[in-house]
């Protein structure tokens, strides 16, 4: 395979020991992170729901609290092997420690493609003035199986494609049992959100976050939530997630053999807004690298997305629209679509001074249906635009 790719991998700076982060990962001051604790119980209410509960109204009642409260849960006992989510997590980690540049270079995604499958540092990069993420990341093409070419994947270690492979037919299992689940908390036949996303594209994303040398500077993951209809990951034990609560940035310490369960742009639409999905991101840390491993379930391209419960909130949109849409227009990434009555679609527009930005949010909600956008995506939208066109 062809070596080339970008120039220069977060890893390769933070190998070379600098003390300033250059200056494309720099966020602006309204960006930056304030909260960089990743101590255990920063979050101790964030829900972990044990599957294993035989009592499945208890179960619903439980996935249902955790969807409307936090879009984000903690499962345990839930079926995938404890030695699989170890063995992912190895792979990843040794891919990214064990490889030189030159072997990992080898598998370089395609850098005039915004989301192509291999070893990358620019996923979703709209233009060059973008702002870096600091981490790396390698992305598998999993699901359909037609897209799977594990020919693509790293083969040092000799069981590299098996266990990504495995790894991705069991997320699969446990995506489709948890919409059912969430279908069913909210009075619906149980393959109702499943039908309505239709057949799964799965994405399996391990990202590496190297030691940042000002990590009250710069962001692993810039703030966002996912475009899909949900997303299964797992983590390291460093910490740095971290998603949004009432306003406040909130860390998610990992939970031991849990797997973090975070609700996607796709459900909130096709729930119509009463589910939302989660606005997340990531910090980073001097000392140590962080892996985590995002597997990310969404529909085709061509599928059209549209509320199950009438009145919709939410117009009909194709998914390849949505994402081209973001991609296109807006540097939101999604950006929560959260319909909460606390200001005016017209204050968001003033508040973000280009009104084009708001093409993601106009070509999904339904105006007619919508007093207006809450408080902590009239926030979003506003630092986004501060971010994406900052000088």
């Amino acid at each position: 395979m062809s070596t080339a790719g970008e120039p220069h991998r977060v890893q390769s700076i933070a190998g070379k020991c600098v003390s300033v982060v250059p200056p494309q990962y720099v966020q602006p001051p309204e960006t930056r992170p304030t909260n960089l604790s990743t101590t255990t119980g920063e979050v101790p209410s964030l829900p972990s729901i044990d599957l294993g509960d035989e009592c499945i109204a208890r179960l619903r009642e439980q996935i249902g609290r955790a969807c409307l409260d936090w879009g984000a849960f903690h499962v345990v006992n839930h079926r995938v092997p404890i030695d699989l989510l170890d063995e992912m997590r190895h792979m990843g980690k040794s891919f990214f420690e064990d490889c030189n540049m030159d072997q990992k270079l080898q598998y370089s995604c395609d850098p005039n493609l915004p989301a192509s499958e291999g070893y990358g540092s620019r996923m979703l990069v709209a233009s060059n003035d973008t702002i870096l993420d600091w981490r790396d990341y390698y992305d598998h093409h999993t699901l359909p199986l037609s897209r799977r070419n594990p020919a693509k994947w790293p083969h040092f270690q000799s069981n590299y494609r098996q266990v990504v492979a495995q790894y991705s037919d069991c997320m699969e299992v446990l995506a489709k049992r948890l919409l059912g689940l969430i279908s069913e908390s909210l009075g619906l036949p149980s393959a109702s959100i499943e039908e309505a996303v239709g057949e799964f594209y799965q994405n399996i994303t391990v990202s590496y976050y190297p030691p940042c040398p000002q990590p009250d500077l710069t962001l692993g993951l810039q703030s966002h939530s996912d475009f899909g209809a949900i997303t299964l990951l797992i983590q390291d034990d460093v910490g740095g997630l971290q998603i949004i609560k009432d306003g406040e940035w909130l860390t998610v310490h990992p939970v031991p053999d849990a797997i973090l369960v975070l609700i996607s742009d796709q459900t909130e639409i096709i729930t119509n807004g009463k589910y939302r999905s989660c606005v997340h991101r990531a910090i980073t840390n001097a000392e140590r690298a962080r892996l985590s491993v995002a597997t990310f379930h969404d529909p085709a391209k061509t599928r059209k997305i549209f509320p199950v419960f009438k009145p919709p909130v939410y117009r009909e949109v194709m998914y390849g629209d949505y994402v081209s849409s973001w991609f296109f227009f807006s540097p939101i990434k999604g950006g929560g679509l959260i319909p909460e009555a606390d200001s005016s679609i017209e204050d968001v527009r003033k508040s973000a001074k280009m009104s084009i930005h708001i093409y993601l949010l106009d070509f999904v909600l339904s105006v007619k249906e919508l007093n207006g956008l809450s408080t902590v995506l009239k926030t979003t939208i506003d630092l986004k635009m501060k971010m994406a066109y900052h000088k």
